[in-house]
């Protein structure tokens, strides 16, 4: 498989393997790439309404407990493989699977052994980070409770 590169200068890096390869990651900080404890995400594109991001989530890592207010998500797995989990249905993830979050949901993505790599489609009217809930984080970015999804 061939990542999409973030920008012209990572384009002329030799082709990726698609399961997280070092050259898909870029320096800490490159335009576009926003590292976060689980691994990175970056955005693809936007416009009115939805906004496209490219999740990596290192092997064994998960993002947080988590429910948005404000948006739907939609994701596709694109590489490596994992668990994807929202308000008590849990689903293999591997290459091809799609997977849909409706407003108010409470999920996670789980990387497997080899990482795992989402392409995530969000609509709705506000698309910012700060329409994030988190319930439950490896990273201690919450208080300690527990939520069952």
């Amino acid at each position: 498989m061939r990542i999409i590169p973030a920008s012209s200068e990572e384009s002329t890096k030799p082709e990726s393997t698609g399961h997280g390869d070092p050259r898909d990651r870029g320096p800490h900080g490159a335009a576009g790439r926003t590292e976060r404890p689980w691994g990175w995400y970056e955005c693809l594109g936007s416009g009115e309404g939805h906004l496209v991001k490219r999740l990596w989530i290192r092997p064994g890592a998960r993002i947080s407990l988590q429910r948005h207010a404000h948006r739907v998500e939609h994701w596709v797995v694109v590489a490596g493989a994992g668990v994807l989990e929202s308000d008590g249905r849990r689903v293999e993830a591997v290459v091809g699977t799609t997977f849909f979050i409706a407003p108010g949901a409470i999920h996670r993505a789980s990387a497997g052994l080899e990482g795992l790599q989402i392409i995530e489609v969000q609509r709705g009217k506000v698309l910012q980070e700060d329409d994030i809930e988190r319930f439950e984080d490896d990273f201690g970015r919450v208080p300690s409770r527990s939520v069952r999804i």
